[in-house]
């Protein structure tokens, strides 16, 4: 088993498991290039910090910069209006089809542009040019990975202002609670209630209340806001 403590691809693939086969939504990092590209999103929000180091470098790569920036936002207006509920997958699927081929034209010119970073970025991402679609060809899949970041982030501010944990037990008790949080948050359910009933069933010798919500919750989930 590989350091956990390591982003290397060995530690991606035994974290997620030799049957994953999910969409993966990620950032450029090598150790991501051994899952099938067509099953992975690049994070659009990791992409634009590469534009806006695009634009920073002036000249060709600016112009270069600020005509990706462009087509982002455009993406990205047409995709909370998915979000909202205003636009149909469908609709904006076909709506993006020009979107892509400038993208990519911008992306080819980026790579005789005469700014070597530049060029090499635009290079890099040309190579998993099939990556930067699958949120448009795939309902549900997300263009970026904000919805994994905000869910580890409770996690991130509390190793920053505590002490950590000086026992293997007490490592896998806030593992666990902080496992619990960003599972039950985003359905919206209480996690003290789930933490009372699970201490209840412990109690009694029983086993813990599922994490996973019930079907009525995600068909309430998914109803359209009045």
């Amino acid at each position: 088993m590989s350091s956990p403590l390591s982003r290397r691809g060995k530690v991606a693939r035994e974290r997620l498991g030799e049957q994953f086969w999910g969409w993966l939504v990620t950032d450029r990092w090598s150790a991501y290039t051994w899952y099938p590209t067509w099953r992975r999103q690049l994070c659009w929000a990791h992409l634009r910090r590469d534009i806006e180091a695009m634009m920073a470098r002036g000249g060709r790569s600016q112009e270069i910069g600020e005509a990706l920036r462009a087509q982002a936002r455009q993406m990205f207006h047409w995709w909370h209006r998915i979000r909202e509920g205003t636009l149909a997958h469908p609709t904006f699927a076909s709506s993006m089809w020009p979107v892509r081929r400038e993208v990519e034209r911008l992306l080819a010119a980026g790579q005789t542009c005469g700014v070597p970073k530049t060029e090499g970025t635009c290079r890099a991402i040309l190579k998993r040019r099939q990556a930067l679609w699958t949120c448009v060809r795939h309902a549900g899949v997300e263009p970026t990975n904000h919805a994994a970041e905000r869910a580890i982030r409770p996690g991130g501010l509390w190793r920053q202002g505590s002490v950590g944990t000086h026992s293997a037990e007490g490592s896998r008790l806030v593992e666990a609670l902080m496992t619990v949080v960003a599972t039950l948050k985003p359905p919206h359910r209480h996690v003290l209630d789930y933490v009372t009933a699970a201490d209840e069933a412990a109690l009694c010798g029983e086993p813990a209340p599922s994490l996973l919500p019930t079907l009525d919750a995600l068909n309430q989930d998914m109803r359209p806001a009045a």
